[in-house]
């Protein structure tokens, strides 16, 4: 994989990211986390941060995840280990969250646990099919 081939493969796995989680944060989940989180939740969405989330958390399906697939030639192991990988990068967050915050609700824990893993299966499968096509495999 050639460096404008990685760039481009990772700048369309990114945007395959935002829109499912858009979708997820916009529209299915909203009232969801406004009524298990609710003064806890920032007015504001701190974009910076939630940028810095996306891009290290596609760095880690592309180098962990989508890579070694495409060069095992298996696109869709992509699936389970971006799942397991969501799991890991989700389950940091909340389970931290639940141990240290006070009132951190079990199922908001739940719920992002079953979201990540979901995000980052279906992300990473997304990414590794893109990337067959790219590389003409």
């Amino acid at each position: 994989m050639t460096s404008k081939q990685a760039v481009t493969l990772y700048l369309m796995t990114l945007a395959v990211f935002f829109v499912i989680d858009m979708v997820w944060l916009g529209f299915v989940a909203k009232g969801f986390y406004r009524k298990h989180l609710g003064s806890m939740l920032s007015p504001k969405v701190n974009w910076a941060a939630a940028l810095l989330f996306y891009l290290v958390f596609i760095a880690g399906l592309l180098i962990f995840v989508i890579r070694p697939a495409l060069a095992q030639g298996e696109p869709f192991k992509a699936l389970l280990l971006g799942a397991l990988f969501g799991l890991i990068s989700y389950a940091t967050y909340d389970l931290s969250n639940l141990a240290t915050l006070k009132d951190w609700p079990v199922v908001v824990t739940v719920v992002d646990l079953v979201w990540g893993t979901t995000l980052g299966g279906l992300v990473s499968l997304a990414g590794a099919l893109l990337g067959r096509w790219l590389l003409k495999l």
